[in-house]
């Protein structure tokens, strides 16, 4: 099994929460919270700190969490992801895009909390369940999600929340 840990950050301005646009494979794009992979001995708020300014231009100077912590198991693809997603309290700069050098991210926007869940719907669940609870009901103490993979072709994957 093939393991990786990912930061995400809630970053909530007057404007809303921030998302990032990304373009995947075939041109599709999605949005989600900013986060990426965490380096191997990076810690997960430098890694994701790292991540926020690389995809917004935005340095987070003081973080609260974790949120919420988040397990996806995909056996017959023979992988695990760990997620840690964190707050944002404070940050420092102004929103650009361009530094990402994954070149995925190709837009940052502060947007509503009434059309976050419209944004998100193009993710799978393991991102959006978390994200719409929290804006739902936004906590201190840190949630467990566990989530389910079957299948490999991503039309016919089957995602249980466990």
């Amino acid at each position: 099994m093939h393991h990786w840990t990912v930061g995400g950050a809630l970053i909530e301005g007057d404007d809303g929460l921030l998302l990032v646009r990304n373009r995947r494979r075939g041109g599709r794009h999605d949005w989600t919270p900013p986060g990426g992979v965490i380096d191997s001995g990076e810690q997960i708020v430098d890694g994701l700190a790292r991540e926020v300014t690389e995809e917004t231009g935005l340095t987070v100077v003081d973080w609260h969490g974790p949120a919420y912590r988040i397990e996806v198991t995909a056996v017959d693809m023979g992988w695990v992801l760990q997620v840690e997603a964190w707050r944002a309290l404070a940050w420092q700069g102004d929103l650009r895009v361009g530094d990402d050098p994954d070149g995925i991210v190709v837009e940052a926007r502060f947007v509503p909390t009434s059309l976050c869940v419209e944004r998100l719907g193009q993710v799978q669940p393991w991102v959006t369940d978390p994200v719409e609870e929290w804006l739902a009901g936004r906590w201190d103490e840190v949630r467990q999600f566990s989530y389910r993979v079957e299948g490999i072709d991503p039309g016919d994957m089957v995602v249980t929340r466990t």
